[in-house]
Formats: C-alpha cells, sequence, structure tokens
C-alpha cells in the first residue's frame, strides 16, 4: 500500500528524537500535580509510551528491568494487575500488563516472580458471563466491548483463548452490530469508531471476520474523515489523532484502507506534533500526551510513513512482536465473500 506523501510540506517531518525525549521524561515529572492525577493510568500509559518507542525504531528507551519490575509490582494474587502499585486489578491494565511483557519478551519473568501465565488466564476468564458472552471490566460487573476485545488480545497472547466461551463471545459482538455496519459498545448502542474497533479486532483474533459487513462498515468508517484531513469517532465530532488509530485499524482490517485520503491524513497527524519538545496532541495546537502521541505514531506506522516499524492492526504492537509471540505464520484471517450474518 504505498502511498507518496507527495503534498506535504517540506517542514512536516517526524520529529523522532524530541518523540523519545518526551516519552523518556514522563516519569520523571512525580513533583507535577498531574503526573498523580494520572495514577489510574499509569500500566496504560507505559503500555502506550513503550509501544510508541517500539514504532519509533527506539526499544531500548526504557530500561527493561525497570520495565518489568514495575509491571509485576501492579499484580495482584488472583493474577490480575492495577493501574499502579495497591489499586484494584482490572481488565485494562491486566491487558496492558500483559502486551508490555509481550513486547520486551519478558514472560518468563512472569513465571517466575510473577503468578504465572495460568493465572492471568483464570483472573481475564472469570470475568467473562457465561450467559451473554461479554466481559466485564473487574469484580465490580461493568461490561463493555473493549473488555471483551482486551480479553481476547491478553488470552491469545498468552496461548490461553481456549479458557472462555469465544462463540459466546461472538454472539455477543453480532448482537453489537447497526444498520450502518459499525458496532456499539452493548447491543442498541450507537456505532462508535473505538468500539468498531474492539469488536473488529475481536472477530479477528476468534477467525470470524467472515460475520463483518465490509462494505457497509468501510462506507461508514470512511465518513470519518473530514475536511482537515483528521479522522472523528462518529458523525458531527471533533476531528482527533486518537481515531487515527482507530478508525484507519478497522478499514486495515477489512482491507479498506485505502478509501480514505492517506496524504491528508499524515499532514493532520504531523501538524499535532509538537516538534521541539516532542510528543502529539489531539489536533494542532493542543497539548501533547501520550495516548494521542502513541495513536498518532501507530496511524502513521498504517499509512506507511518513512522510518516507523510496521504495526499490527489487530493488536497495536509492533508485528515483530506479534509474530515473535504468536508465531511467523500468524495473519489477519482471510475474507470472506459474504457479508455475513450481520
Amino acid at each position: 500500500m504505498a502511498t507518496s506523501f507527495e503534498n506535504l510540506p517540506e517542514e512536516l517531518q517526524l520529529a523522532t528524537s524530541a518523540h523519545v525525549k518526551y516519552i523518556q521524561s514522563l516519569d520523571t515529572r512525580k513533583d507535577e500535580y498531574d503526573y498523580w492525577l494520572t495514577e489510574h493510568l499509569r500500566l496504560n500509559g507505559l503500555y502506550w509510551g513503550l509501544t510508541a518507542l517500539h514504532l519509533l525504531g527506539h526499544p531500548e528507551a526504557l530500561p527493561r528491568a525497570e520495565t518489568i519490575d514495575f509491571v509485576l509490582s501492579c499484580q495482584h494474587p488472583n493474577g490480575g494487575f492495577g493501574a499502579a502499585p495497591g489499586h484494584d486489578a482490572h481488565m485494562l491494565s491486566t491487558v496492558s500488563a500483559v502486551q508490555i511483557l509481550a513486547m520486551i519478551n519478558a514472560f518468563d519473568e512472569l513465571e517466575t516472580r510473577g503468578t504465572g501465565k495460568a493465572k492471568v488466564g483464570k483472573f481475564i476468564a472469570d470475568l467473562q458471563n457465561r450467559q451473554t458472552g461479554t466481559f466485564a471490566g473487574d469484580e465490580w460487573g461493568e461490561e463493555d466491548t473493549r473488555f471483551l476485545y482486551g480479553a481476547f488480545n491478553a488470552l491469545s497472547l498468552l496461548g490461553l483463548l481456549h479458557l472462555v466461551d469465544v462463540d459466546k463471545a461472538v454472539d455477543h459482538i453480532v448482537a453489537c452490530a447497526n444498520f450502518d455496519g459499525g458496532y456499539g459498545v452493548s447491543p442498541g448502542a450507537e456505532s462508535h469508531s473505538g468500539q468498531i474497533l474492539t469488536c473488529v479486532a475481536a472477530l479477528t483474533i476468534a477467525g470470524r471476520q467472515d460475520l463483518i459487513d465490509t462494505d457497509r462498515l468501510g462506507r461508514w468508517l470512511s465518513e470519518r474523515q473530514v475536511a482537515s484531513g483528521g479522522l472523528n469517532g462518529r458523525p458531527e465530532k471533533k476531528e482527533d489523532v486518537c481515531y487515527s488509530w482507530w478508525v484507519l485499524g478497522s478499514l486495515e482490517m477489512i482491507g479498506k484502507a485505502h478509501w480514505i485520503d492517506r496524504d491528508k491524513l499524515v499532514a493532520f497527524i504531523l501538524r499535532s506534533q509538537d516538534p521541539e519538545n516532542g510528543g502529539i496532541s489531539d489536533r494542532p495546537g493542543d497539548m501533547v500526551d501520550v495516548w494521542h502521541t502513541c495513536f498518532g505514531l501507530a496511524g502513521l506506522s498504517l499509512l506507511e510513513y518513512p522510518g516507523l516499524q510496521p504495526v499490527d492492526p489487530v493488536y497495536c504492537m509492533p508485528k515483530t512482536t506479534v509474530q515473535r509471540v504468536l508465531g511467523q505464520s500468524w495473519k489477519k484471517t482471510p475474507l470472506s465473500s459474504s457479508a455475513g450474518s450481520i
């Protein structure tokens, strides 16, 4: 999927070294109020930053030993991980922990110093609603397709997807489909770009892309591009760099990434970066953060921007990591020629 980027102004260049320094600085700001306000995102933030560094080609920029120590310090005896030491175990932070350990090739440390893969798998599997097939985020019971995808993501990386009822989960995703081809957070909820990626990726992991109405979904997703070149999450909403991942990742999985103006999206993302201090914001002129930095770079990687490592659209990790963990034969499930049953 070659693209020329020939329409980009010369000054629009990816500030790689600045982005690396920005991510490295994030854990040195403990005297800032915002650092403690975001403690509930600490493990997720480490995943976002580490993913960004891997895509930038600088995986060594965060110390491996300290990274492992922090991740394991967040684990509970039940196998789940909290967002930071002392925080309750949650699906989202557990998925981030698994992805981090996968990227730095440290599953052996989970076995020797943590609870082991089996307990992590049991923690995740116990969060499945065996009647509806969906998953809760924690013991308090909030259910969401984000958690279903997270469960499939982490369990497949651990080789433990068999611990859950995959067919029931797939049925739940089908129930979340809408007339426009998209998916909502639950049955009957409006289509949203973020929820669409979780559902499409989960169906891909399950080998059930045949259930996706790819033409209808592709149309809805491609209509998320606005005049600035950026993508939005829903109709009539503002464009946001993070949807460069949520929308484009879904389009990539269903083979429709060419349905948007790629050069305009690249320009939008690059105009949202801080070329001096590093980091990427939600849109040009706003403050940067690690979330938008990660997903902006992931979007640029999908767009094959020069100098970035290829990202896997299903797992949002480097393709090399996914191939190492799942085997060289891993690839997205071939699409069926039919629209399936949605």
